[in-house]
């Protein structure tokens, strides 16, 4: 099942499980009901009050489809597209293994999480290859983004302490 959000192009996805008392089979994705082709695929582990992000290629802007394997997250886009009714603005929702929710987020977002159990296993499958070279990073802290990250603790990486402010990305890159 498809939900679509206010944001154009950005959906949640209810992902059919099929269980049995030896576990369950869970269908993430066709791509016929995304009609994009996904053809470089990753995997992430957070540990809880880990926040990675926000991140985006600004050549060859990824659009991803998230899922959580294992654990919980809370997952923040921020769209960054120039002619959009919604630049500027954070679409944030909670993914799960227990909800068996996706999202695919399309190009032209920034995108980060925050690991909200002990052990989380992300799978991302991308629109594009990563292009290490264009790779920004946007504060997850930014004021002006007011965004309301569920931890008092934020585990961050030196990568992502460096990143610069929504207003200065702006001036920068768009």
């Amino acid at each position: 099942m498809i939900n679509k959000t206010k944001f154009k192009d950005l959906f949640i996805f209810k992902n059919k499980s099929f269980k049995d008392k030896r576990g369950y089979f869970k269908e993430l994705i066709k791509e016929k009901q995304i009609k994009k082709k996904l053809p470089f695929t990753v995997m992430s582990y957070s540990k809880k009050n880990v926040i990675r992000g926000l991140h985006i290629q600004t050549k060859n802007s990824q659009g991803k489809l998230i899922s959580v394997l294992k654990g919980k997250i809370y997952d923040v886009a921020l769209d960054l597209r120039k002619n959009s009714k919604t630049f500027g603005k954070v679409f944030s929702c909670i993914l799960s293994e227990k909800n068996s929710q996706s999202i695919y987020i399309p190009p032209g977002f920034a995108h980060g999480f925050c690991g909200l159990e002990k052990e989380n296993y992300i799978i991302y499958s991308c629109t594009q290859y990563r292009d290490k070279a264009s790779e920004k990073k946007i504060k997850y802290n930014d004021k002006k983004l007011n965004i309301k990250w569920p931890t008092k603790k934020p585990v961050v990486s030196k990568k992502d302490q460096s990143a610069i402010a929504f207003v200065e990305f702006k001036k920068k890159y768009l």
